[in-house]
């Protein structure tokens, strides 16, 4: 019998940071909530700096996380950076690239936060909108520096994540300055936001890609991370059935 839990790895941050009394120095680092959100489901989460070859980790998971995070480097979606273009790391766009090619070559199940989502785009030749407030003229998407808005958002009836939701219209905990133009190859748009922010995309190739533009670890509801792991140990059931299978 399988009793193992599935092994969800989420991608982190390269960060100076302050800990304790007198430590203050770069380190690998992840909002908290994430590892609840993940840990809540059952699976067991493992986090992923942003390391060259990330994506020989991949094997080992089960589902893969793509966190949320500085923009991403606008190069990789062939436009000039503007001035509010901040926290770009190349090397963290390098490795959570590797992270997804990984993931899709070995049906590792996905699931994009914020600039994760917007990753899944870019990924598959989508472009960004650099800098929201001056697309749709409000900041209601980054409403407070340092604190999470809300604002509703319509789902696709009868889109995956609709499925995942069970419900089409919902107020989601909101912290982005840039969004999804144009979704890219074989990617469609699921989710928007009443100013036409798209809000979730899906890949269409892909049964277990979804993305979402707000931030699912810092609200009440659990279906897209128990989604996740769902799907997760789906796929490390049947892995472990080959592997016993061959021995």
């Amino acid at each position: 019998m399988i009793t193992g839990r599935p092994v969800i790895g989420i991608s982190c941050y390269s960060q100076d940071a302050r800990w304790g009394t007198v430590w203050d120095m770069p380190a690998a680092l992840l909002p908290w909530s994430y590892v609840d959100a993940v840990a809540a489901t059952g699976a067991v989460p493992v986090l992923l700096p942003p390391v060259a070859d990330a994506g020989a980790a991949v094997p080992r998971l089960d589902g893969l996380v793509l966190a949320g995070g500085g923009d991403i480097s606008p190069a990789r979606y062939g436009a000039p950076a503007i001035a509010h273009t901040t926290g770009v790391q190349d090397r963290r766009d390098t490795a959570e690239a590797g992270l997804l090619a990984a993931a899709l070559r070995l049906g590792v199940p996905v699931l994009g936060v914020c600039r994760g989502m917007q990753l899944l785009a870019v990924a598959r030749g989508g472009t960004l909108h650099q800098h929201l407030p001056d697309v749709v003229g409000h900041a209601g998407h980054c409403p407070t520096p340092g604190a999470f808005g809300r604002h509703p958002v319509t789902v696709a009836a009868g889109s995956r994540l609709a499925v995942v939701l069970s419900r089409t219209e919902l107020s989601v905990p909101t912290y982005h300055h840039q969004a999804v133009a144009a979704p890219g190859r074989d990617v469609t748009a699921t989710a928007w936001h009443p100013d036409g922010t798209v809000e979730a995309l899906e890949y269409t190739d892909r049964a277990d890609v979804i993305g979402v533009q707000w931030h699912p670890e810092m609200g009440e509801d659990p279906s897209l991370f128990a989604w996740l792991t769902e799907r997760a140990s789906t796929r490390a059931v049947g892995a472990a059935t080959v592997e016993a299978g061959a021995e």
